[in-house]
């Protein structure tokens, strides 16, 4: 007899205001940031990468546009994105996040808001691109030839055990609609939640 994990859907409906608090949190408890995106042959690539993030849901990364991950990105906008404090430990109620969206590289005012946003996270990213002191004026070269790039997540799945319980996942869309203070204001509807539980099934593996 051998025991399997299967996923059981339930009505348990979580609000937009509680989705909301726990996804901004494990955005600000962690600076990094696990990408995936497509590349030539329909096949997986992942890297890693600092971010910063707006509270409108916009997540914003700094990097080498020859790099592979951003080359793929150039071809098919499709990514995704897990963060978690790589400090947890395994016996105790994990928490992190996946996020599944488009990305693409900033331009124009777009990419002087990715600046403000990244240099508030990264004090040092927006000293360096001033470049008051010859240190600084040669670290800013050097950030000049990268870029950022948007992340807009269309989905994301959270794992708070200590909130939901364990083995427990909230799955959520995010809606962008027209705000009249701004592009757009964000809401994280939520879309189902999934328990892993135990089924038991006979046979040796």
């Amino acid at each position: 007899m051998s025991v399997d994990m299967t996923v059981k859907r339930t009505r348990e409906r979580i609000s937009e205001r509680r989705i909301r608090t726990i996804v901004l949190r494990v955005l600000a408890e962690t600076k990094l940031c696990s990408i995936a995106t497509v590349a030539k042959g329909n096949r997986a690539h992942i890297n890693t990468a600092f971010f910063a993030y707006s509270p409108n849901l916009e997540l914003y990364f700094l990097s080498d546009p020859g790099s592979l991950h951003c080359r793929n990105l150039l071809a098919n906008p499709s990514m995704a994105m897990t963060i978690f404090d790589s400090h947890q430990k395994w016996e105790n109620p994990g928490r992190g996040i996946q996020l599944f969206g488009s990305g693409q590289r900033t331009g124009g005012r777009q990419a002087d808001h990715a600046e403000s946003v990244y240099g508030t996270r990264f004090p040092a990213f927006a000293r360096w691109m001033k470049g008051t002191t010859p240190t600084e004026r040669r670290q800013g070269a050097l950030l000049r030839s990268y870029a950022l790039f948007r992340f807009l997540p269309s989905r994301v799945k959270i794992l708070d055990e200590a909130d939901f319980g364990g083995a427990v996942f909230i799955i959520a869309s995010v809606r962008r609609n027209p705000n009249r203070d701004g592009p757009f204001r964000i809401e994280l509807v939520w879309e189902a939640t999934e328990r892993l539980v135990a089924s038991r099934g006979d046979g040796l593996r």
